[in-house]
């Protein structure tokens, strides 16, 4: 008769067919490791995870694309040996930040107040965007941090150390944070100019403040939109700004007088 092998254990598919299925129970918690076709493969999973977990002279760098296991799980099983956490992303806990691995030459950093939310998500990527599924809506990560779907590295925020994966809050700085405006420099001072989008750039105005350039991008949308352009302007939001302070502002902006120009085709 056969012998078992340990950590491997028979599982069958719903077509029939069987495969093996390869786990292991490291203090007190049972974790499942992959599966194979062959078990010979299952076991060799379950052995490269037992050594992990039992030398802690092996580390991350020391993956190897031969390994039976999984890089997402080595990383796993990694951190939970010298951290005592285990978690089903592949993040890595450091003292004041923490890793999130997609592959031995590929992660993300963030700071520990994220660790929370990174540990119960995914994170996917699609032509060159990162989301999370949030809610059963695909987030893209960027927006945690104020970076905002249309903005421009370099124009509206920029990573302070030069390190486009290291998100830790400290090393961002967000630029421009409205829609439509961008800061330049005039005479040794920094202002606001705002263009807006018809059927090319169009100039709105420059502003001495970033709260007034923002409110004359959505005087612009106004304006367009009287003048029969039916575009889906996202305008922008004054977060703690109230209703009356906003339409005095509002009524005070001048914004060039050409938008009225524009007429829809």
């Amino acid at each position: 008769m056969e012998q078992p092998l340990p950590g491997v254990y028979t599982a069958v598919r719903g077509d029939g067919s069987t495969y093996f299925r390869a786990s292991l129970t490291y203090r007190n918690k049972h974790i499942s490791l992959g599966s194979h076709d062959d078990k010979q493969k299952a076991h060799e999973i379950y052995l490269t995870a037992s050594a992990l977990l039992k030398d802690t002279s092996i580390h991350l760098e020391d993956y190897s694309e031969d390994s039976p296991l999984a890089f997402s799980k080595w990383v796993c099983l990694i951190n939970f040996r010298d951290n005592g956490l285990y978690f089903s992303s592949p993040i890595y806990i450091r003292p004041h930040f923490f890793y999130y691995f997609f592959s031995p030459e590929e992660h993300f950093i963030f700071d520990k107040d994220d660790l929370f939310y990174y540990s119960s998500r995914r994170i996917s990527r699609r032509g060159g965007h990162y989301f999370v599924a949030d809610y059963g809506m695909q987030i893209n990560i960027m927006s945690r941090y104020g970076i905002k779907n249309y903005a421009v590295e370099g124009r509206d925020y920029r990573f302070i150390n030069g390190d486009r994966n290291d998100l830790r809050y400290e090393n961002i700085e967000i630029i421009n944070r409205f829609h439509g405006v961008c800061a330049v420099q005039e005479k040794g001072k920094t202002c606001y100019q705002v263009k807006i989008h018809v059927k090319g750039n169009v100039k709105v105005g420059t502003y001495a403040s970033e709260i007034e350039a923002a409110i004359a991008y959505n005087k612009a949308i106004d304006l367009l939109k009287k003048a029969g352009i039916d575009k889906a302007y996202t305008p922008n939001y004054m977060e703690g700004m109230s209703p009356d302070v906003y339409a005095d502002l509002y009524a005070s902006i001048r914004v060039a007088p050409h938008l009225m120009n524009y007429r829809s085709e």
